[in-house]
């Protein structure tokens, strides 16, 4: 058997110890990259729990933020279409000096009509007319002493003697009319067969019988048909005016007592 030196036996323990050393120090090390992973997930999920109320609050805020921007988004948008209708019912109004007009806020719509704010404080009568920069809305058959009722164009009892617009001939009588899909349209009846009205012209007042002025706009033209029987032609109109959504209106009245008859 062979027999080792004192310094190879020192040399083979040496080895061994250093080999030891290499193995607890590699498992100290997985030991601490397991304890440090650990901490870490832990220290995360504590910190989000923590901030969960933070979160919150900040959702909120931003929750806050968003519908406010979104109502002065809708007053902005509000505010650009009402100036729409001022101006197009300035354009109007300098054209038709004759005429005083008195804004009126809706503030009621029933199978009665429409409800303004104003009323005899304001010198509304009776057989005044309503309308907007867009048309005629209708005629006030109601007063009271701060509140006034609008009878609508499209009312199937409404009529107004109207005519196409640049023309001379064609006079007829405008009535509210409801189609078979209840929408509320007008009906312009007994022009002449002769008549050259035809789709895409557009109606307006004729201001004959002195109850309304003459040019206001009614509506366009979307289909013509003969009544051969009545030896008449008749139109189908489509309003300018949405009733749907209208805010306000302006009441029209004669500077003239002998103009407008009420």
């Amino acid at each position: 058997m062979k027999k080792f030196k004192l310094t190879e036996v020192i040399i083979i323990l040496l080895v061994i110890t250093f080999i030891r050393l290499i193995g607890y120090s590699i498992n100290r090390e997985k030991v601490s990259f397991v304890k440090s992973d650990v901490f870490h997930k832990i220290s995360n999920s504590f910190q989000f729990i923590t901030n969960i109320p933070k979160a919150k609050i900040e959702n909120e805020e931003l929750k806050k933020t968003n519908d406010e921007l979104q109502t002065k988004s809708l007053e902005d948008d509000n505010l650009i279409k009402q100036n729409e209708r001022m101006k197009s019912m300035l354009k109007f109004s300098k054209k038709r000096v004759e005429y005083n007009y008195i804004g009126a806020d809706i503030i009621g719509n029933n199978a009665n009509g429409l409800t303004i704010d104003k009323g005899e404080d304001k010198g509304i009568k009776i057989g005044m007319i309503a309308m907007t920069g867009q048309g005629l809305v209708g005629q006030v058959i109601a007063v009271g002493s701060n509140w006034s009722i609008l009878k609508c164009l499209n009312n199937e009892t409404f009529s107004v003697a109207a005519l196409v617009q640049g023309t001379k001939a064609d006079n007829g009588i405008i009535n509210g009319y409801k189609d078979k899909n209840n929408r509320l349209l007008l009906k312009l009846d007994k022009l002449s067969l002769g008549s050259g009205i035809k789709k895409g012209d557009v109606i307006v007042t004729s201001g004959l019988g002195k109850m309304y002025p003459s040019g206001i706009k009614l509506g366009k033209v979307l289909t013509v048909y003969d009544d051969k029987s009545s030896l008449v032609k008749n139109a189908i109109i489509e309003p300018y005016v949405d009733f749907s959504k209208l805010e306000e209106v302006f009441i029209v009245e004669s500077k003239d007592p002998s103009g407008i008859q009420y």
